[in-house]
């Protein structure tokens, strides 16, 4: 199975990426609340949506999230595997149902 093909608008212009440590610094900046968050991130060169978003991870999570595909959860894990067992267990009974049909129809 091929991927999408994705082309970029800008190939030259590269991701910023922030340690964790910058990350919380900068949350401990704004609540902090010294300065505007404007200001705050103009002076930090990152977008002042980006600081609201670290914050409220760091409130949920306790961490930054790495980009890319989220990370189940234990329930999240949990209920996934109980469904795919409910839909294999269903799969078994009709091969066992079917298995008894046929070998009637041999007899």
């Amino acid at each position: 199975m091929k991927g999408k093909q994705v082309q970029k608008v800008n190939p030259e212009r590269q991701r910023q990426r922030f340690s964790p440590e910058f990350k919380r610094e900068a949350v401990r900046l704004l609540e902090l609340g010294q300065k505007p968050a404007t200001q705050l991130a103009v002076e930090l060169g990152v977008a002042r949506n980006r600081l609201y978003k670290w914050q409220a991870q760091l409130k949920t999570h306790g961490t930054f999230r790495a980009p890319g595909r989220p990370r189940l959860s234990e329930e999240d894990e949990l209920s996934r595997l109980k469904r795919e067992l409910k839909r294999v267990t269903e799969e078994r009974d009709i091969l066992k149902k079917a298995q008894t049909y046929f070998a009637k129809r041999r007899r």
